[in-house]
């Protein structure tokens, strides 16, 4: 047995350091914590018309207002729509430099992904989360579907699987991008190696002013949970030196076992 990191046994790190991003709405908040790049999560779809249109570009305006021309701006739909009113919202988006939208269609509608391919080529299309096992990501490169692939790594079959779709992204010359990779060991220690996952994700699910040490999602009773590292002013700098994905196993967890 190797007592080396996960990503030393990938073939090393790919990168001095990772550059994160925000996702979440308090967009004045994350900028206070120094992040650069920031994630929105979509409010409106079709179902609430040209009203809900003008809500979405409003509150994208709004956050492309907060954090300034320099800072890079995303968003999330969350499976919510379908090819025209992704097609009409991106459009009418275009003026805010989205770098990408993401997650527009349900994953099994790969017709649709192409049509929205088709009629928005200036865009940049990101997608994944809900995709399982490597082989729809290879038929969405097949078809050119997609510019970023982003798998949840506990979902899509674990780390194997993510090299597998990490592989087939870097010969087609796409990038990868995990979904929340920013915020656990498994994700960090994966885009610590591929060269083709230059951001990971941070996803806060905390309030404003609760420091990202003290998060519920990256913390414990006692403290952050073992291996898990926090980004700091929006970068991940400091790899990981213990065996493995430098887990740990602390006290308190073990408590609701004890007798």
């Amino acid at each position: 047995m190797q007592d080396r990191p996960v990503y030393e046994l990938l073939g090393g790190p790919a990168r001095d350091r990772i550059f994160c991003y925000a996702t979440g709405n308090d967009v004045d908040w994350y900028k206070e914590l120094g992040f650069r790049a920031f994630k929105l999560a979509c409010r409106h779809g079709p179902a609430d018309g040209l009203e809900g249109l003008k809500k979405n570009e409003e509150h994208v305006a709004q956050a492309r207002q907060v954090i300034g021309a320099e800072a890079e701006l995303m968003l999330d739909c969350y499976m919510a729509f379908d090819v025209e009113y992704t097609v009409q919202l991106a459009e009418r988006l275009r003026p805010y430099g989205l770098k990408w939208i993401e997650e527009y269609l349900i994953p099994e509608d790969e017709d649709g992904h192409a049509e929205v391919r088709r009629r928005l080529p200036w865009m940049t299309l990101a997608a994944g989360e809900h995709f399982y096992t490597p082989f729809p990501y290879q038929r969405m490169l097949n078809r050119g579907c997609l510019d970023i692939l982003q798998p949840d790594i506990h979902w899509v079959g674990g780390l194997t699987a993510c090299v597998k779709i990490a592989h087939m992204a870097e010969a087609a010359g796409k990038q990868v991008c995990l979904h929340g990779g920013g915020r656990d060991p498994y994700g960090q220690h994966f885009t610590w190696a591929m060269p083709n996952t230059p951001w990971g994700e941070f996803y806060i699910g905390s309030d404003p002013g609760v420091p990202l040490e003290e998060a519920a999602d990256v913390s414990t009773s006692s403290g952050r949970v073992a291996g898990a590292r926090v980004p700091v002013d929006g970068w991940l700098d400091t790899l990981p030196q213990g065996s493995g994905f430098d887990l740990g196993i602390e006290e308190d967890q073990l408590k609701p076992f004890s007798f």
